[in-house]
């Protein structure tokens, strides 16, 4: 499945691209609801209504995803649904080349040769294929990983002769004929399909392409049935998928197919042990990707005579390849760090044939870019020298794209005994000089960071940080980091699932932290189902703005109902809350004796929802003193039992309810409202559709007594 869409696909990476698009995956499933976006099929990339143009040209489609997510399954399910006349059969012919097979050609050579070399028996019909470009579809696969130069912003390509390739005969390099052919220069009429990592997306920012997809991964119920598939015992599978959907962190990321089967092979031998732990089945990414390397360990480590010493140059290879953005390694690679195909190596490189003029060579991969992160942050973790540890630290999280996000989580995750303790068992003990320096180093961050969080961009720097807390899994370490820290905000920036884990955690363990801002960001009820356990703790909740409709407002009232309830102040505006949230809303307020300012401004409750609310706000304990219904589409028939019950409250000093629909008939009940609660002291009533006259009128009462305001 691939969302298609026109958005600006200029793509500025300030995270690593896996958590960016698992943050994004759940908005891009609103947005298709929305319209704002459309999901298509495989067979629909050349006829999507999200085209951006409809060029007689031709018609070129990129699909972007992230390692592991399927773009190569993709691209060969199109060339066997094509050949088999399910999809495309507009198509006499399809092309398919991979960009890692391209970078062996360094020499110039023309379209025809290209073709002929992986498709030998075309050589006596091109003739008669350049006929029909129509009938022609040309993919590419992988363009991040190609390493020529490909720019789409240089006009030179085509005025100067030795990178222009008007015809397939003509002679030049193979870059020029990649880029002729999307642009419609070379074949005009033919149709091309260019498949990338997110990082690589900026080379076509501008190209000429009509259809922008992304590959979406699992979502719902996919999720579950590959679990079922990858466990013949299907009590195990339910337990697996069971455990992944509990854990916020492992289930927002199994949106990707590769995710989820490192998922099933970490996690599949704890639910088929009989006298299974449940105390160390894996809860966090470190924990899970140790469980996946003590497995290779514990099947492979016998093979070779020192486990550690071959896992410590594999993971130098790794580092330099996340380092470098580089993914796919050569036997010059294997030579370089002493590493010969074996057994053992298997287990952590997958071998993959690749042409090279007549004969075919190996290159090798990780199965999954964040095995390849994993195995980079052990060999970190147990290199010889602790020493250069603190150095490598600093100057990985100081980098600005994102390639080290991840890396950094590990490497702070295996401070964690919990982590470390399966590993030791074939890899020796963790040097207890480099757990110390890491605990240091993450405490020391998290505190210049706390200091730098109003800076620009220092919210996401804090919160990467504390992401560094919830692997450590050390209560001792977050209590030390965060210290007497009051305020954490976030406001504005887009919160996932896992964040709000990883803010529920750290809550959960400072009881200084009072105040908690996250006022949009985009929490959603699932969000706040994570922070759930920590809500109550807090004397200031802001969480407007985020969509978080009448099933949120279930959370938030178990949070009050909780005996140690601290909150005081509680925003709720903008949330598209109803009436029908309000009895539960009500029951909570009935029995909390900690709220004192309440904002529900900008929902939707109604005079049936306000009168519900209102009934909790006659208790004789209630101590709300500042109350904000605007926008709330609120009228004339709610405002007598509205004053009747505020006219009780001696604790009332604010009071919001602009942006309704009250007119002149509700002037009456106001002014007594205004007249007899002493304690008063700021009613606002602005955009109204009072006349000029009852706006007068209600002004000239904040005359009645001092330190009255009354804005209409």
């Amino acid at each position: 499945m691939v969302i298609s869409t026109v958005r600006d696909r200029r793509l500025v990476l300030v995270e690593h691209e896996l958590l960016a698009r698992g943050r994004e995956h759940e908005e891009w499933r609103g947005n298709h609801f929305q319209r704002k976006l459309e999901k298509i099929q495989t067979d629909q990339l050349f006829q999507s209504s999200f085209a951006q143009s409809e060029s007689k040209s031709g018609s070129s489609a990129a699909v972007a995803g992230v390692p592991g997510i399927g773009k190569t399954t993709m691209v060969q399910k199109i060339v066997y649904d094509w050949a088999t006349g399910k999809i495309y059969q507009h198509f006499q012919f399809v092309f398919s080349f991979k960009f890692r097979d391209l970078n062996s050609i360094n020499c110039r050579i023309n379209l025809r040769e290209l073709i002929l070399d992986q498709y030998p028996y075309f050589w006596n019909v091109l003739g008669e294929v350049w006929k029909n470009p129509e009938g022609l579809l040309f993919i590419f696969d992988g363009l991040d990983e190609f390493k020529h130069r490909l720019n789409f912003a240089d006009s030179r390509r085509d005025t100067e002769p030795q990178h222009m390739c008007p015809d397939p005969e003509w002679w030049c390099e193979v870059s020029d004929i990649v880029y002729s052919l999307i642009q419609h220069k070379l074949l005009p009429g033919c149709s091309v399909l260019v498949t990338t990592r997110p990082t690589a997306l900026h080379l076509l920012e501008k190209a000429e392409i009509s259809v922008w997809a992304e590959i979406l991964g699992f979502v719902g119920e996919e999720r579950k049935e590959y679990f079922n598939r990858f466990f013949e015992d299907q009590t195990v599978a339910a337990a697996v998928f069971k455990h992944v959907e509990e854990n916020e962190i492992l289930y927002t990321m199994s949106y990707n197919p590769s995710y989820c089967w490192i998922l099933g092979l970490a996690l599949g031998p704890f639910f088929t042990q009989r006298h299974r732990d449940p105390q160390r089945v894996p809860k966090t990414i470190t924990q899970l990707y140790s469980c996946y390397i003590y497995n290779i360990l514990r099947n492979h480590g016998h093979e070779i005579e020192s486990p550690r010493d071959v896992l410590l140059r594999v993971g130098q290879m790794a580092f330099t390849g996340v380092s470098d953005k580089k993914i796919v390694f050569t036997d010059g690679d294997l030579i370089k760090y002493n590493l010969q195909p074996s057994q053992f190596l298997s287990g952590f490189l997958m071998e993959l044939l690749e042409r090279e003029d007549c004969s075919r060579s190996a290159v090798y991969t990780f199965p999954h870019l964040t095995i390849q992160e994993f195995v980079a942050a052990l060999a970190q973790f147990l290199a010889p020298h602790p020493g250069d540890i603190l150095k490598l630290l600093t100057e990985a999280h100081s980098t600005t794209d994102g390639r080290f996000e991840v890396f950094l989580h590990f490497v702070a995750g295996l401070s964690s005994p919990g982590s470390a303790r399966g590993l030791e068992e074939f890899l020796g003990p963790f040097p207890h000089q480099t757990t110390c320096r890491v605990i240091d180093w993450v405490k020391e961050e998290v505190k210049r960071q706390i200091g730098n969080r109003w800076k620009e961009g220092g919210k996401r720097s804090l919160l990467n940080t504390l992401h560094y807390l919830f692997e450590s899994q050390n209560p001792g370490l977050t209590q030390a980091a965060l210290g007497s820290v009051d305020t954490l905000s976030f406001c504005g920036l887009r919160l996932t699932p896992i964040d709000c884990a990883v803010l529920s955690h750290v809550i959960g363990l400072c009881d200084t932290i009072n105040h908690l801002d996250l006022d949009c960001c985009y929490v959603q009820c699932e969000g706040l189902q994570r922070l759930g356990p920590a809500l109550h703790k807090c004397r200031e909740l802001r969480l407007d703005n985020n969509k978080l409709g009448d099933p949120g407002v279930k959370l938030v009232s178990a949070a009050l109902r909780d005996p140690e309830c601290k909150i005081q102040r509680l925003g709720l505006g903008a949330n598209s809350l109803t009436h029908s949230c309000t009895e539960d809303l009500a029951s909570a307020l009935s029995t909390n004796r900690s709220l004192t300012n309440l904002d529900l401004g900008g929902n939707k409750l109604g005079d049936s929802g306000l009168k519900l609310l209102s009934a909790a706000l006659r208790y004789p304990d209630c101590k709300i003193q500042k109350l904000g219904l605007g926008a709330n589409c609120l009228t004339d028939s709610c405002t007598e039992h509205l004053v009747s019950v505020l006219s009780a409250i001696p604790s009332l000093t604010d009071l919001c309810l602009r942006s309704n629909a009250l007119t002149d008939q509700s002037i009456p009940a106001l002014r007594h409202l205004i007249l007899t609660c002493r304690s008063l002291e700021r009613i606002w009533l602005e955009r109204n559709p009072f006349s000029y006259t009852g706006a007068m009128e209600l002004e000239s009462l904040q005359r009645s007594r001092p330190r009255l305001s009354v804005e209409v």
